[in-house]
């Protein structure tokens, strides 16, 4: 096989799909590979939020030291397995040099800016004819403590002040008003109105669909294996499956994103965040709308005839292992909220890798490297890559194209970690 592209995106999850979409609505030539099926990575089995208001960088003060404590408890929100140490120290030695409040402070300001037309870019892929099951109702968080609540209030007050987060505070019997499956012991609540959720796989198959319409081609089944420069004019872009002339390449590849990179001689600094899903289908009940389980970090997602549970965030390489505990971790936190437990015709697991980097942002833009394509990145945006998939679609295709962005893009530069 011999093809080719102006443009080769590497990746067709949610963020891989969105630059080709944002590429293609600019007349570029733009093809997409993939070493397996569209989004079947970390999309798959997301809880699909679209929550500008929760897009803070997961490096914040006293992080580091919670981790530490939480390292040889596998039932953790989040879990750091020690066999992964060797593989991740270094990753992990960067994380918690950003567990600091200037650091924090800045990611909100870059993640606000950046996430500010979220909405609205949604609205225009069901414009364009993107094919999706997406809802607007809100966002409820459900606490069994007045100080998680009031802690919740405080990291969310920011967002307020930036036009994000209309906030409700609930009592018990409100939060138990708007859902009645919650149990006795949630004490406390909060209602986020304008926030929305997407069934990700209608969104990963609407985006392939209209990509074909559109004259993009979609390899699946296809790994990168290798680049071949060509002079100044681009190279080949060496598969597994045979070759792809480019004049550009963009690593979109999620969790996998840094090795795929070392590919083309450059480094990503994107560790694996493992997350755990079960979904329910033709669920015996369901929730009325997205749900936040208090301090257990765990998510509840209704869809048409299913009903997903997902969270944990379990640090231990970038592998396809799965952790059986995570799920017993998961059952667990769903019980201690909600009058009973979730059931269906059948219960399917899941569990996914979520690109990480140490300061909790992403990386968009440009790769520096010596010699080889024209590299760029869009990748490494940990729990919210379906919240920022469009908005990193435009902003990578505006950076590609026109060379400029309507905001500011250091903060989201690769080089930063040169």
């Amino acid at each position: 096989m011999s093809k080719r592209a102006d443009v080769v995106v590497v990746g067709a999850g949610a963020v891989g799909l969105c630059c080709a979409y944002s590429l293609r609505r600019r007349g570029v030539d733009v093809m997409v590979v993939d070493k397996s099926a569209p989004g079947s990575g970390c999309t798959e089995g997301n809880a699909g939020w679209i929550v500008p208001s929760l897009t803070a960088p997961m490096p914040s003060p006293g992080l580091g030291l919670t981790a530490l404590r939480w390292l040889l408890r596998s039932d953790n929100p989040l879990y750091i397995a020690p066999r992964a140490l060797p593989e991740t120290a270094g990753w992990l030695w960067r994380f918690w040099r950003h567990c600091n409040a200037r650091d924090h402070h800045r990611g909100l300001e870059a993640m606000a800016a950046f996430g500010n037309g979220t909405m609205e870019l949604y609205e225009q892929l069901a414009g364009d004819g993107v094919e999706l099951e997406i809802y607007e109702q809100g966002l409820l968080f459900a606490f069994k403590s007045q100080r998680e609540q009031r802690a919740e209030i405080e990291e969310l007050e920011y967002w307020r002040d930036h036009g994000y987060a209309d906030l409700q505070s609930l009592s018990g019997d409100e939060a138990r008003h708007r859902e009645p499956e919650l149990n006795d012991a949630v004490v406390a609540g909060l209602f986020i109105g304008p926030e929305r959720h997407v069934r990700p796989e209608s969104l990963t198959h609407g985006l392939v669909t209209w990509l074909g319409r559109n004259g993009v081609e979609v390899l699946d089944n296809q790994e990168v294996v290798g680049y071949r420069a060509n002079g100044r004019c681009g190279g080949r872009l060496l598969t597994s499956a045979g070759e792809i002339e480019a004049g550009a390449v963009v690593i979109a590849a999620g969790a996998w994103s840094g090795k795929v990179s070392e590919r083309f001689g450059a480094s990503l600094p994107v560790q694996a965040g493992k997350g755990y899903s079960v979904t329910y289908d033709d669920p015996e009940w369901t929730i009325r709308a997205p749900l936040y389980l208090g301090d257990s970090k765990a998510a509840g997602t209704p869809f048409a005839g299913a009903l997903r549970f997902g969270g944990t965030m379990e640090l231990s390489g970038v592998n396809a292992r799965l952790d059986r505990r995570r799920f017993r971790s998961l059952e667990i936190a769903i019980a201690g909220y909600m009058r009973r437990p979730p059931a269906g015709a059948s219960a399917r697991e899941w569990m996914g890798m979520r690109p990480l980097t140490p300061d909790g942002l992403p990386l968009i833009g440009r790769i520096p490297h010596s010699g080889g394509p024209d590299l760029w990145a869009a990748a490494g945006h940990g729990m919210v890559g379906i919240t920022l998939a469009p908005s990193t679609g435009e902003l990578l295709a505006a950076l590609l194209v026109d060379g400029r962005a309507d905001i500011d893009c250091d903060p989201f530069a690769p080089s930063r970690f040169a």
